[in-house]
């Protein structure tokens, strides 16, 4: 699930992007983008070395050489310098943040939007490609998709565009029908029924 972009997140970010971008611009981005998924993949998949990445108690010269021995010759020093700057400056912490919002400035410049999709059970790549081109259509922009299952929901799917949710989960629409049915009271709806049910 992602998370809420921090503005500490957003200032290292850009640092980072504009470093990148001046470095050999788009190539560059995409390497460095595709380095800080590897390094954010590691940090996610193994406990005990996010807690020493996050960790204040920590020493940062310590820190950092572990983040050299670990790192050099595995990333672009461009990358490994950033990384040692947010150690020293106590940031490591912000890390997953910040790559978030590196990705979504990468996307934003290659006229790409970032969309997060949420169904019950994993969907298919043909399912996958014709929410694309929904998407694609209703904004004018490429879609980067991001797959989440949420096992909790009874069926259908939830985009995440940015600060926007669009539920058509099967909750959404009961909730909808609900706060309808309250809004327009007993008597709308005994009315509704019985044009059904009447001929």
């Amino acid at each position: 699930m992602p998370n809420t972009i921090d503005a500490v997140a957003l200032v290292y970010a850009r640092a980072l992007f504009e470093l990148a971008d001046g470095a050999g611009g788009r190539a560059k981005l995409e390497e460095i983008g595709d380095e800080l998924e590897q390094v954010m993949e590691l940090i996610r998949s193994d406990r005990r070395f996010r807690e020493f990445v996050a960790s204040p108690i920590v020493d940062r010269v310590k820190r950092s050489d572990a983040l050299r021995s670990i790192f050099h010759g595995r990333v672009t020093d461009l990358l490994l310098r950033f990384l040692l700057v947010l150690n020293r400056k106590d940031r490591l912490g912000h890390i997953e943040s910040i790559a978030q919002a590196f990705d979504g400035m990468i996307q934003a410049s290659f006229g790409n939007i970032e969309v997060d999709v949420f169904t019950a059970t994993p969907i298919d790549g043909g399912q996958l490609e014709v929410i694309k081109g929904l998407v694609r259509r209703a904004l004018g922009k490429e879609p980067v998709l991001h797959r989440y299952v949420e096992p909790s929901m009874l069926g259908g799917i939830k985009l995440r565009i940015g600060d926007s949710l669009i539920d058509g989960s099967v909750e959404g629409r009961l909730q909808r029908m609900k706060s309808a049915i309250l809004a327009s009271g007993a008597s709308s709806l005994r009315d509704q029924i019985t044009k059904v049910i009447q001929p």
